[in-house]
């Protein structure tokens, strides 16, 4: 059983609540709530799953589909009629000095997502660009640039076959 404890005075938690705030959308976006939504940028025909984040600076592009509990972080940009299954996690931090950045936005990299690419769900991908009609199984941690296109799986991620 949790015993729950009156606030500390001066300790008050700061609240900041979930929701849509300052997103560029396309027409026909259909969003499902809750979402946390803030500072990006969505292309028109596009879906939104529940319990999704996606934040300032993230660009997802035209009808694509973004399933439940995915979180696309800031300097993540996703080409035009893309599937990114549930769960999907997408990192801007790969820790370049030996642990978290810690608020340092410099220490931060990019990830550029082609066209027609589809993430299975409870995939991980780190700072890469994948090129246009990328196939990304289900589960995979993506640490490197995918250049050609193909069915990539495992972790790392590795070609499975070519398309």
């Amino acid at each position: 059983m949790t015993e729950s404890l009156p606030a500390s005075p001066g300790h008050a938690p700061t609240i900041r609540q979930s929701g849509i705030v300052d997103v560029t959308f396309g027409p026909d976006v259909t969003v499902v709530a809750p979402v946390n939504l803030y500072g990006c940028a969505i292309g028109g025909g596009t879906f939104i799953g529940p319990f999704v984040e996606i934040q300032r600076g993230a660009v997802i592009g035209a009808r694509c589909r973004v399933q439940s509990h995915s979180f696309i972080c800031d300097l993540v940009e996703i080409g035009d009629d893309c599937f990114i299954g549930h769960g999907v996690m997408f990192i801007n931090d790969p820790f370049r000095v030996g642990g978290p950045a810690r608020g340092r936005k410099e220490l931060w990299q990019a990830t550029r997502i082609g066209d027609n690419v589809s993430i299975g769900s409870n995939a991980t991908i780190m700072p890469v660009s994948i090129c246009d009609r990328a196939v990304i199984g289900a589960g995979a941690v993506v640490t490197r640039d995918i250049a050609e296109p193909g069915v990539y799986a495992g972790n790392p991620a590795r070609l499975l076959r070519r398309l």
